[in-house]
């Protein structure tokens, strides 16, 4: 048997150009399916993990992953707001532990501006409920005499280049190039840590501020003619008087669903209240449909790349004629010849998924950063795991199948066929 290995590296090297090519195309198409598989995985980590301790999120009532998708995660947008009166009154339930209000609508050059309170970098968890942490300053002070304070997630503060101290204006309207409060700056206080959370591409300012900015404002247009210079805000009444939505804590989990119940039949208006878990999957039900799309090319990619390689061992056969007739006739069996095919196209396959796996963490280390920032997803720079190695054994037990055919063609050549050459 050992004869018989060293025969089949030694024939594939001295074919190696040949057999390069299909082991590159295995590479490229493993890799391919190992990365719809970690973005997969990943993809859903990192949603579960932006709003870990969440319990409940409230808005207006619409679809719960509408409501999830514009609380949390920016996007979309809301179909109405919630009054204030409610949010107090959610707030006071005796189940309620904290409740953060949320309110939306406004930019920084397309980072989407939200308005909070204090309590929202104390209550806010990620991962495996880590705390939000500052690489810089402080939390906004949520007071009237420090109204325009802003706070940066990490992605905004890296791709705008701003620093603590510095000024900004935000754009009315989720429109990148809307009307600016121009009249109104803010000055940076803070800027988060990176979580690999839309909080990092979201840009955190006081209820009061988004007050402030829109008491000259009607009907989302600067009133003709009046304005209110950013020094007399003060002197105005900047409680809100509405909310886009609400991240509820409770005091004990058992208690969720008693209180979902009586969120959702709230008697002064319409809400929603729902379970971030349970919408989240909602929503990849939605899209299972385009992971199994996904995955399925992925899989047809890869028994392309086994097929040619099927296709390069059984044309190389009729040059290899004579030299496995050699071969037999110096003593190696048929059993021989058959291990040797199909252990060399099992090698090249085996080669070619350990390439793959080079170039899936290549990919990665390059590529997350770029991920990070424009979808919010924290791929993973990790050995094989969980389905992955399913998949590899899967693609290692095709390739032995497709290198069973050139296998079993030679092992049916006759001793006369290889020995003499057809005119």
């Amino acid at each position: 048997m050992r004869a018989v290995l060293l025969l089949a590296l030694q024939s594939a090297w001295a074919r190696r150009l040949t057999l390069g090519i299909a082991l590159v195309a295995i590479a490229l198409a493993a890799a391919l399916l190992l990365a719809v598989e970690r973005v997969r995985h990943d993809a859903r980590a990192s949603f579960a993990q932006s709003i870990s301790g969440v319990d409940l999120v409230v808005g207006a009532r619409t679809g719960g992953v509408q409501l999830m998708l514009y609380a949390v995660f920016r996007s979309g947008s809301a179909t109405n707001n919630i009054r204030w009166e409610s949010y107090t009154g959610i707030a006071a339930h005796p189940a309620v532990d904290w409740a953060v209000p949320l309110s939306l609508g406004d930019n920084l050059r397309g980072f989407p501006v939200v308005g909070t309170t204090a309590e929202y970098f104390a209550r806010l968890r990620y991962a495996d409920a880590r705390p939000l942490a500052f690489a810089a300053g402080r939390p906004f002070a949520g007071t009237v005499d420090g109204v325009f304070e802003a706070v940066l997630g990490s992605e905004v503060a890296r791709q705008l280049g701003h620093r603590r101290g510095d000024s900004i204006v935000i754009t009315h309207g989720m429109a990148a190039l809307g009307p600016e409060h121009a009249d109104k700056p803010f000055s940076v206080v803070g800027i988060l840590a990176p979580t690999g959370t839309p909080v990092d591409r979201s840009v955190h300012v006081s209820l009061e501020a988004i007050t402030a900015v829109h008491l000259d404002w009607m009907g989302g247009a600067p009133l003709p003619g009046f304005s209110i210079p950013a020094e007399h805000v003060r002197k105005f009444d900047l409680q809100p008087k509405e909310v886009t939505a609400v991240l509820v804590g409770l005091k004990n989990r058992p208690d969720v669903f008693r209180l979902q119940r009586h969120i959702n039949s709230w008697p002064d208006e319409p809400l929603l209240a729902v379970m971030p878990g349970v919408a989240l999957d909602e929503l990849w039900q939605t899209l299972a449909l385009v992971e199994r799309t996904l995955f399925a090319l992925a899989a047809l990619v890869v028994l392309v790349g086994l097929a040619g390689l099927t296709a390069t061992l059984l044309a190389g056969l009729n040059e290899r004629r004579r030299e496995l007739a050699i071969l037999r006739a110096l003593g190696a069996g048929p059993r021989d010849i058959f291990l040797m095919l199909t252990g060399e196209g099992l090698l090249i396959a085996t080669l070619g998924v350990l390439l793959g796996c080079l170039l899936l963490a290549a990919g990665i280390a390059a590529g997350a950063p770029l991920v990070q920032a424009h979808f919010g997803i924290v791929l993973s720079l990790r050995p094989p795991a969980g389905n992955e190695w399913a998949l590899l054994a899967s693609i290692l037990a095709t390739s032995l199948c497709a290198s069973l055919v050139p296998g079993w063609r030679a092992w049916r050549m006759a001793l006369a066929d290889g020995l003499t050459p057809r005119n």
